[in-house]
């Protein structure tokens, strides 16, 4: 993660050492700037151009920016590049004295909100939280789902869910997976569909509305294990992976990486269908594969081949942490593909900073 901080004034440029200092201690690579005409007094860096031109960069390449001065100068730093809440970086200003640490923009998904209470402990000051969710102590989706590998599929549906609670609404929990109780406040977790007008579901399935308003969060947790013959081109895995995860209703945003043998790291096919996904990848050597716990498949031939006698299934599970396999050893034209998940348990009181 990186970070940028920078200051406008004499007192400031030395209060953004502080902040930078945490910052980097929270694992950001930080640069500190200020004014040219402090610069060298503080003994910092000089912005490179004004304050526009800085945030343009810093809007591009960090996920924080702290601005020390006025709320004023950050505001008109940021306003041409502000996007949307799922892409903006966390954004916060600190007047130059330190008593107030105001976060600006993405406050929930960005890490804002939490990121200036930790800063203002720091450096000795109030942090100025203004979300309604957080004045009113509730549970804010948006932040959870950030902090735990989920993806929203509607913002929409998650202010809904947001102004229901703030009304002191009760909205139902569904899940896939275990939860851990209590939950917090007015939430109550349910399987009957309908029970509540508004709830989230944590689920694989793209098209899960147990509610009339669903804020649907599809948790990053599945892992498909591939083997294909050698020159395969990534038409072929396609015709096999995107149909099946159809069939299983697994929405494409909940995959994490694939998975294969260490002999396959260099399959361009393989390797252009992971690229164009967006997905990781992951080879592991014959004899790690082997060591996978589980009841598996097995081919004599692909163990001739290869040296173990299931490649897919064990790449899918090991790739998943010993997941559970949803999809078993499937082949279609030379591909094999078996499909795991993660493990978890769902704790609604956990958030906390931004870590990635």
């Amino acid at each position: 993660m990186r970070a940028a901080v920078y200051s406008f004034s004499l007192r400031g440029a030395e209060l953004s050492k502080k902040v930078g200092a945490l910052l980097e201690s929270l694992g950001y690579e930080t640069r500190v700037e200020a004014l040219p005409k402090y610069a060298e007094e503080a003994k910092l860096p000089a912005m490179v151009g004004n304050h526009y031109a800085v945030t343009e960069v810093a809007f591009k390449d960090c996920q924080a920016i702290v601005y020390v001065g006025s709320v004023g100068i950050a505001v008109r730093s940021i306003a041409p590049y502000l996007k949307s809440k799922l892409v903006d970086p966390a954004v916060i200003s600190v007047d130059e004295r330190g008593n107030f640490v105001i976060p600006l923009v993405s406050g929930h998904i960005g890490g804002a909100n939490e990121l200036a209470r930790v800063l203002a402990a720091h450096i000795g000051g109030q942090a100025c939280v203004t979300t309604a969710t957080d004045v009113n102590g509730l549970f804010a989706v948006d932040e959870w789902a950030a902090r735990n590998r989920m993806v929203i599929c509607s913002l929409n549906a998650a202010k809904d869910f947001a102004g229901a609670l703030v009304h002191n609404d009760v909205v139902g929990v569904y899940s896939d997976f275990p939860v851990l109780e209590p939950l917090p406040r007015n939430m109550e977790l349910t399987s009957e569909n309908g029970k509540y007008l508004v709830g989230m579901a944590v689920t694989l399935d793209k098209m899960a509305q147990p509610f009339l308003t669903t804020v649907r969060l599809l948790p990053k947790i599945v892992h498909l294990g591939i083997g294909c013959r050698r020159n395969t081109p990534l038409e072929k895995i396609e015709a096999l992976v995107l149909p099946e995860l159809e069939r299983l209703k697994i929405d494409k945003r909940c995959i994490v990486s694939i998975a294969s043998v260490d002999l396959k790291k260099d399959e361009q096919g393989l390797l252009a269908f992971a690229e164009k996904y967006k997905w990781r990848t992951k080879f592991y050597s014959a004899e790690e594969l082997n060591k996978v716990e589980g009841d598996f498949t097995p081919s004599d031939f692909v163990a001739s081949v290869v040296g173990v006698s299931n490649v897919c299934e064990r790449s899918a599970v090991l790739a998943s942490g010993g997941g559970k396999l949803l999809l078993r050893k499937t082949s279609f034209d030379g591909v094999t593909l078996a499909i795991a998940c993660e493990e978890i348990t769902l704790d609604l009181n956990k958030t906390g900073l931004k870590t990635e």
